[in-house]
């Protein structure tokens, strides 16, 4: 496809536009500006909740959208609203927590909230994988229910993420979708909502097609994005099964590798 095409660049946060500091190197910074000078748009679309988004995007510049929740929420910035969400059934949720413990023992989970403000609740034992996201303990694991919920987040203290990603897929069937987004966080969320969805939704409303789409990610989080988009540029340090259905791989998020496309692929 000619790279000249493309007008929405979407990426991923953590592992790819962000280093590990949550800072955005210089490189990726100055492609973002040629971005919006060459009259294309940046789409942030992320596994983190609008909450713990927004100081991001604000020091991104960011006043539009962005998808948020991994796909379950699309965020207007300038607005400070919600043009869409959707949450995970809580009942659901508890039900295919006891299936996954079932066949693994204890894990150890958190929630995301829904809304702009909404909180990350963790129960006793869970240990938040990103130290620089705010979260809130609560005593009991009832708790994580009382308000509605868009994702839970679990852990295991023996198995891999993916070990335990495999298993949670295996058995909670159509309860949630299970996805694997980062060091340590395996997560539940809505049946059928990927960040797919979310972006799809955003760029619609954007006017924009996925054929004039390039998409930035590091994790299989990241698979129904670049099955979306006309373009998936995998990160260096990417997960095995993302870069397997890459198009193209660039340098690491440390390095700067987030600014590697874009510059000489929008338009």
């Amino acid at each position: 496809m000619d790279r000249t095409a493309y007008s929405l660049v979407a990426t991923d946060l953590d592992g790819t536009l962000l280093r590990g500091d949550d800072t955005v190197s210089e490189r990726s910074l100055a492609a973002l500006a040629r971005v919006a000078e060459a009259g294309a748009r940046h789409l942030v679309v992320t596994g983190r909740p609008a909450p713990r988004v927004r100081p991001l995007l604000g020091r991104l510049g960011c006043t539009g959208l962005a998808v948020c929740g991994q796909g379950a929420q699309v965020y207007d910035a300038g607005a400070h609203r919600m043009l869409w969400s959707v949450t995970l059934d809580r009942e659901l949720a508890e039900t295919a927590l006891g299936k996954i413990e079932a066949e693994v023992g204890q894990v150890y989970a958190a929630v995301d909230q829904d809304g702009v403000d909404g909180l990350t609740l963790i129960e006793p034992g869970y240990l938040m994988p990103h130290p620089t996201l705010p979260a809130v303990r609560v005593e009991r694991r009832d708790q994580l229910w009382r308000t509605p919920i868009s994702k839970v987040l679990l852990r295991h203290p023996d198995l891999s993420d993916d070990e335990l990603a495999s298993t949670a897929r295996a058995v909670v069937g159509s309860l949630a979708t299970v996805t694997m987004s980062g060091p340590g966080t395996v997560e539940l969320q809505p049946c059928g909502i990927t960040k797919a969805t979310g972006l799809a939704l955003a760029a619609e409303h954007l006017g924009v097609g996925r054929r004039r789409t390039i998409a930035f990610g590091d994790m299989p989080n990241d698979i129904p994005m670049f099955d979306w988009a006309a373009h998936g540029v995998a990160m260096a340090g990417a997960h095995p099964e993302l870069k397997a259905v890459a198009d193209e791989v660039t340098t690491t998020n440390e390095g700067g590798g987030g600014g590697r496309g874009p510059p000489t692929g929008v338009s």
